[in-house]
């Protein structure tokens, strides 16, 4: 019996209650991610601003295809006369 309450008392003294380990996670998980911050909103700004740069270029090059089609003549509307 002298054993198992040798184990018993050092077991539960060096266990961790639940509520103890969990708020700590929560307070290591908050911390970090408190840190994170700048970086994390660097980039998000160089994505957003790669997904303009992409979506602006992308409408300047269907534009001026348009406007290609349109000047040479192969872009006439249908129905439309050569007069």
């Amino acid at each position: 019996m002298p054993l198992v309450n040798f184990f018993t008392r050092y077991a539960i003294v060096s266990m961790p209650e639940d509520k103890d380990s969990l708020a700590r996670s929560f307070r290591y998980l908050q911390e970090t991610v408190r840190r994170s911050g700048p970086a994390a909103a660097a980039s998000y700004t160089l994505i957003g601003a790669i997904i303009l740069l992409g979506g602006l270029l992308l409408g300047l090059i269907v534009g001026f295809y348009d406007l290609a089609k349109t000047v040479f003549g192969k872009g006439a509307a249908p129905g439309a006369s050569d007069e």
